[in-house]
């Protein structure tokens, strides 16, 4: 039986927390391996130069791997296709060529920064609006639904989604979103709504910004009192919690020390009413 770090979908081995590798730029790869060197299993990232550095990431994966430490088996590659306007000038893919071969080419090009022929999770990296879902949001969708049944893509799952654009994915997909990944704020009540949906609909919500969005909740009394009865910090109180609603959790510390306190939150589980308190914590 696999312990509590680890979710099974789909017969595939999921780890509960995910290092994220956003905004780090030319520290990429070296904080990445250091990420791995800790015991993160699960990293994510995306084909967009914007905001990430993919081919760093792989570079670090390659270099773990090649060193012994850890098989690629042992580890949950998640990427992301990223449309036209959430991209700078350096694209994976050719501007001007129909979302399908986009999504076909920035695929590729996430293989071979990888140097691996198969990729764990394959994430729609949000809508291309605000409300609804447009024509070449389900363009993308569908190309990436092929990935999947080609076998290449394990999982799929969409970002930065309000629950109506989820709704209407989850209505007419051939290949359910097996993860939504929203920035997760305690003000909306962690995100909710979308986390109910989630729930009924066999979707696993994967929370980022936790400590970085909410400095309100960090400071608030009752989490200082309860990361006080556990002698923990806060931002452990907050990723137990996370993990007590059934979500994955992002991290993207770039601290050694904050890498290993972060996933020492195995060994102790939180009182259904301290839960509750942090679930509500900024809504009332």
């Amino acid at each position: 039986m696999r312990d509590a770090r680890t979710l099974v979908i789909d017969g595939v081995p999921v780890p509960r927390f995910l290092y994220g590798t956003a905004w780090k730029e030319d520290a990429t790869q070296t904080l990445t391996a250091l990420a791995l060197r800790h015991g993160f299993r699960g990293i994510d990232t995306a084909n967009q130069r914007k905001h990430y550095h993919e081919a760093a990431v792989g570079a670090a994966v390659k270099a773990v791997i090649a060193s012994g430490s850890v098989t690629r088996d042992e580890l949950f590659l998640q990427t992301k296709f990223t449309s036209r306007g959430g991209q700078d000038h350096r694209l994976p893919y050719d501007p001007s060529a129909p979302a399908p071969e986009q999504v076909s080419q920035s695929f590729a090009s996430s293989l071979d920064h990888f140097d691996t022929a198969v990729i764990d999770s394959y994430v729609l990296h949000g809508p291309t609006r605000r409300t609804g879902l447009a024509a070449a949001d389900w363009e993308a969708w569908r190309a990436m639904e092929l990935i999947h049944d080609s076998g290449r893509a394990r999982l799929l799952g969409i970002s930065n989604v309000t629950l109506e654009q989820l709704q209407l994915l989850c209505a007419s997909a051939h290949v359910k979103p097996r993860f939504v990944q929203n920035r997760c704020y305690a003000i909306r009540g962690w995100d909710r709504a979308i986390r109910q949906f989630c729930t009924a609909n066999e979707i696993t919500y994967q929370g980022f910004s936790l400590l970085t969005g909410n400095r309100d909740a960090l400071a608030h009394r009752e989490l200082l009192r309860i990361a006080k009865r556990y002698n923990r910090t806060v931002e452990q109180i907050v990723f137990r919690f996370a993990i007590e609603v059934g979500m994955m959790v992002l991290t993207g510390t770039t601290d050694p020390k904050h890498m290993q306190s972060d996933l020492d939150v195995f060994d102790f589980r939180l009182e259904s009413d301290e839960v509750t308190l942090v679930e509500e914590l900024l809504t009332a």
